[in-house]
C-alpha cells in the first residue's frame, strides 16, 4: 500500500470535479512496463477548465503528480501519494489548419504524425518513432531520427498548481537537449505544431523508414520504458553501456534489452524496484568504465514499497 505523509482523511475533502476521481487507483498496468504501486487518488479531468478549476481549488500540500501513456514512465511500488492527473481522452484531439498541428497534451505522438502526413504536413515525421503523448514530448523535449518537439513547437498552453492557465511561446518553453525549462508544477494541455507543405507519398515513404528502423534496432514487442539514459555529450549512452558489459544484465525480472542496451526490459515477473536497481548498477558500471555520469530519460515517480 502506499504510504502518504497527508492526514488519513484528506482525500475525502477533494474539490467537485466533472471528470473522473478514484481512490487507491492501480497505475502499473497504465504504463508500458507494467509494474508499480497505486495513486492515492487518479484524476481523469473533463477538460482544461475541470483541469484548473481542480488545481485552483485543490489544498497547496496534496502533491499533484502528472501521466499520459505511461511510456518513459516507472511508478516505484509504494505507489504515488497525492493526486495523479492523467491527461488522455478529451485531451487526446487533433485539428489541422493549414501547415499548423493543434494537438492536445494527450495525443499519441504517432497518432499527431499520422494526422499530419494525412494532410499532407511534412517535418512531423519524426513524431512516429516518439514513444508517448505531445505532452510528455514538451516535459522533456523529446526527439527521435533527427529531430525534436522543439524543432517544431510554436506555443504550448498549459495549467499552473494554482490553476492559473498560461500561453508559452517558443522562447518561454526554454528548451534543450531532453529538457524544457517549464516549471515542474505547469500541466501541459496543448499545443500548436507547424511544419511545412510536403507530398504524401514522400512522408509516408519516411515514416515507413522509421518504423522499419525501430523495429530493426528497438526492442518493440515487450514491457520497457523505451530509452532509458540520455545520451551525454559527445556520447551515445547505449555503446558506453556495451561497453561496460551491461547487454543481457540482470536484476530480478528486469534485463538490459540484448538488441538495443539503452533499453530494460520487464521479463514478465519484475518490480519497479527491480527496474531502478538495474538502471542504477547500469549507471555505476559506466562511471567506473568510463568516468561519464548517466542521466535518467525515463522518469522516475512515487515512493518505495513500505516492507515493513
Amino acid at each position: 500500500m502506499t504510504v502518504s505523509p497527508l492526514p488519513a482523511d484528506w482525500a475525502d475533502t477533494l474539490p467537485r470535479v466533472r471528470g473522473r476521481l478514484t481512490r487507491d487507483a492501480a497505475l502499473g498496468g497504465l504504463t508500458w512496463f507494467r509494474v508499480g504501486g497505486p495513486a492515492e487518488v487518479l484524476f481523469r479531468p473533463a477538460d482544461s477548465e475541470d483541469l484548473a478549476q481542480f488545481l485552483a481549488a485543490l489544498p497547496a500540500e496534496i502533491p499533484v503528480t502528472v501521466i499520459g501513456v505511461g511510456s518513459n514512465l516507472l511508478v516505484r511500488d509504494g505507489g504515488v501519494p497525492g493526486v495523479v492527473v492523467r491527461m488522455a481522452g478529451p485531451f487526446a484531439a487533433i485539428a489541422v489548419d493549414g501547415i499548423t498541428v493543434t494537438a492536445g497534451a494527450g495525443a499519441l505522438d504517432l497518432t499527431v504524425a499520422m494526422t499530419a502526413m494525412e494532410a499532407g504536413i511534412a517535418g512531423l515525421e519524426f513524431l512516429s518513432g516518439v514513444p508517448g503523448t505531445v505532452g510528455g514530448a514538451l516535459r522533456m523535449n523529446a526527439g527521435a531520427f533527427g529531430g525534436e518537439i522543439k524543432d517544431v513547437t510554436l506555443s504550448a498552453e498549459a495549467v499552473d498548481r494554482q490553476g492559473v492557465s498560461h500561453v508559452l511561446d517558443l522562447a518561454a518553453l526554454g528548451f534543450s537537449y531532453r529538457h524544457c525549462a517549464v516549471p515542474e508544477d505547469f500541466i501541459f494541455t496543448r499545443a500548436v505544431l507547424r511544419g511545412q507543405a510536403g507530398d504524401t507519398q514522400a512522408i509516408a515513404t519516411r515514416m515507413a523508414e522509421i518504423r522499419s528502423a525501430r523495429e530493426a534496432s528497438q526492442p518493440l514487442h515487450v514491457r520497457t520504458g523505451g530509452s532509458t539514459f540520455a545520451n551525454p555529450e559527445g556520447h551515445k549512452a547505449w555503446e558506453l553501456i556495451d561497453r561496460a558489459g551491461c547487454r543481457g544484465l540482470r536484476i530480478g525480472g528486469a534485463q538490459v534489452s540484448e538488441k538495443h542496451c539503452n533499453f530494460l526490459i520487464n521479463t514478465g515477473d519484475a518490480t519497479a524496484a527491480d527496474v531502478e536497481a538495474l538502471g542504477e548498477e547500469v549507471r555505476r558500471r559506466v562511471r567506473e568504465t568510463s568516468g561519464i555520469e548517466l542521466r535518467w530519460e525515463i522518469r522516475r515517480i512515487g515512493i518505495e514499497e513500505n516492507k515493513a
